[in-house]
């Protein structure tokens, strides 16, 4: 905007007179970020009708009227790392891969007093380096930061970055922060990033006050949890070996607080990531009887990179048969649990797990991954995601290996396991189906809902039909609502895998959903008859048959009804009954052979009348 078109905005809106250096700023080949549109460039000014032309990612000389843009839009001054990044690509390109911290200081360096929030900073950064490749990238990089003097590092996300007019060694800073807090947790997070900066000789001396805080802490604090306190003492220790001091003489020694064998799956859950392995060894030092029950318990109930922790740890401690037995156990009991079978599919084509991992690829693994994902469904509150959920979606071979050695019925079985899951959308039930239906044709059935079968009418008298429907109501209002009473019974009781009561629960609706779904299918294709259309030409549903024995004389009479009537004792029988389908259309004089028991007899069809004469 010249100042001609700004002197003309100004004198519409006088209430932009504090905003005139903002609109200044609105040229020609200025890059901006909007709040709507993100990140873009002003082209041209167009003085016809007073608005600014901005290309955006997604759009194209778009127009924008500037009185707006003073409050959702933000011009970049040259020196914007995301405009360097359109006019200096090459340099920024090099400085992302082979000078990282260089980077992030020349980012912070285009803010007044040269500071930014965590946040500001890694959204900006973010929009640099690229969604997929940032959080790792950024991840190394902060310990690079953390150690680069020119450089501080807030503690928490609200605090900023800052570049220093004057270099603070790394050490420096965090003595400086140790010394200001009393916060055992945050003590040990400083005292972390210690060893993780590089020790110079001279400040040695001032890490026996670290060793002394860090030991006070681990040793009184009531706000460390047995986690936070056992990964406390390694840090102790850790200082104390720097130091050059034996660790006997510290307490509580790491060995004491892992002790006791039943809380260790508690203190698993929560020890940071790259003390995992260190504490697989702990346990191995501390509890040499026992450490391989204690392990393969830790794996049972293992989560994220501690399932590889744990086995890894097995197999490089000579487990591997051992480990193998173990999931194939855990597999028949279903009491796999969701990352264990997250890390079996993501590894069964790996060379260095194929011997460990052959007997496991099978259909029944696919049912405790079914059995798996149901079970966190109903662990989880609202909508969260279900990573084996995600993985079995979108390994789009997974499905195939474990049916390889499926028959039909076993395929039939795991789909309506499928069907019946709450932890997939419908969408994913029928793409997860449609893989099933690629390897097995005829469960094409289970899409539809109807089969060559289901479309054939089913003739039933009004009583069984009423009977059917009765059945129906019972098991929708009354039986289904109790086994959801039932469920949610089992979720209070914690561990859900751990009791029958869950696995009855949840086998009993398995069998309530497809009687429901059964009967469903039933009363919509059954007509009602009171069987008054039926003849005495031919044997059919409603009439009377006069059977008599060839070799003995003897006479049998049945009746034959509608579908649901089989009543024997009576010698009630259904037309659709094996018995009703071979004399259905015989007529009077023909014979039929017949199998009643163990016995086969021979009759001659003596008489055929109407029920509907007979119930009057």
């Amino acid at each position: 905007m010249n100042s001609a078109a700004i002197t003309s905005l100004l004198a519409k809106h006088p209430a932009l007179k504090a905003s005139k250096a903002k609109l200044e700023a609105m040229e020609p080949g200025n890059y901006v970020v909007h709040r709507s549109w993100g990140f873009g460039q002003i082209k041209d000014y167009d003085e016809s009708d007073q608005k600014l032309v901005i290309n955006f990612k997604d759009k194209k000389s778009h127009h924008m009227d500037p009185v707006f843009c003073v409050s959702s839009m933000e011009v970049l001054p040259a020196k914007h790392i995301l405009a360097r990044k359109e006019t200096e690509p090459a340099k920024i390109k090099a400085l992302l891969e082979d000078d990282p911290v260089q980077l992030v200081i020349d980012t912070l360096s285009a803010y007044p007093n040269k500071a930014a929030s965590a946040i500001e900073l890694e959204h900006v950064l973010n929009q640099v380096v690229g969604e997929e490749k940032f959080k790792r990238w950024f991840s190394g990089v902060k310990k690079q930061l953390i150690k680069d003097p020119r450089v501080g590092v807030p503690a928490k996300k609200t605090d900023c970055y800052i570049v220093r007019d004057e270099p603070i060694s790394a050490e420096n800073e965090i003595l400086e922060a140790f010394g200001s807090t009393r916060s055992a947790r945050r003590r040990i997070t400083l005292a972390e990033d210690l060893l993780a900066a590089s020790i110079k000789e001279e400040s040695k001396a001032s890490l026996q006050l670290v060793l002394s805080g860090i030991t006070e802490a681990v040793r009184d604090s009531n706000q460390l949890d047995a986690s936070e306190r056992l990964y406390g003492a390694f840090v102790r220790d850790e200082l104390a070996r720097i130091l050059g001091h034996g660790t006997t003489s510290y307490n509580p020694p790491q060995s004491e607080l892992i002790k006791e064998i039943r809380g260790l799956n508690a203190i698993a859950e929560k020890i940071p990531v790259h003390f995992q392995s260190r504490f697989l060894d702990l346990v191995k030092e501390t509890h040499p009887l026992e450490w391989r029950e204690i392990v393969f318990s830790l794996l049972k109930t293992s989560q994220g990179k501690f399932t590889t922790e744990c086995i890894n740890f097995l197999i490089e401690h000579g487990q591997t048969d051992e480990l193998a037995q173990a999931l194939k156990r855990w597999k028949t009991e279903q009491n796999l649990r969701a990352p264990v079978l997250h890390w079996v599919i993501k590894n069964r084509h790996s060379k260095k797990f194929a011997k460990l991992l052959t007997e496991l690829i099978t259909p029944r693994l696919l049912g405790a991954i079914f059995f798996a994902i149901d079970y966190e469904a109903l662990q989880s509150a609202g909508t969260r995601r279900i990573p084996l959920a995600e993985a079995l979606s979108d390994d789009t071979d997974l499905i195939s290996d474990l049916l390889a050695a499926a028959d039909t019925e076993t395929a039939r079985d795991l789909a309506n396991s499928l069907l019946l899951n709450q932890g997939f959308e419908e969408l994913t039930k029928k793409s997860l189906l449609a893989r099933f239906i690629k390897l097995f044709p005829s469960l094409q059935s289970l899409v539809s809902g109807e089969s060559e079968v289901k479309d054939e009418q089913l003739l039933v008298s009004r009583d069984s039909y009423e009977r059917r429907r009765i059945e129906y109501e019972e098991i929708v209002s009354k039986r289904i609502p109790d086994n959801s009473k039932a469920i949610a019974a089992a979720r209070e009781h914690g561990d859900l895998r751990e009791n029958s009561e869950f696995k009855m629960a949840k086998q009993d609706q398995s069998v309530l959903m497809s009687q429901k779904a059964q009967l469903e299918r039933d009363l919509a294709r059954a007509r009602i008859s009171d069987f008054a259309e039926a003849t005495t030409d031919q044997v059919s549903a409603g009439t009377i048959v006069d059977l008599r024995d060839v070799t003995s004389g003897k006479a049998v009479r049945y009746t034959v009804l509608g579908a649901w009537d089989s009543d024997p004792e009576n010698h009630v029988i259904a037309y659709k009954t094996p018995l009703g389908q071979v004399i259905l259309g015989k007529k009077i004089g023909e014979h039929v052979k017949l199998k009643i028991g163990t016995s086969h007899h021979e009759y001659q069809v003596a008489g055929i009348s109407r029920y509907a004469d007979h119930k009057k």
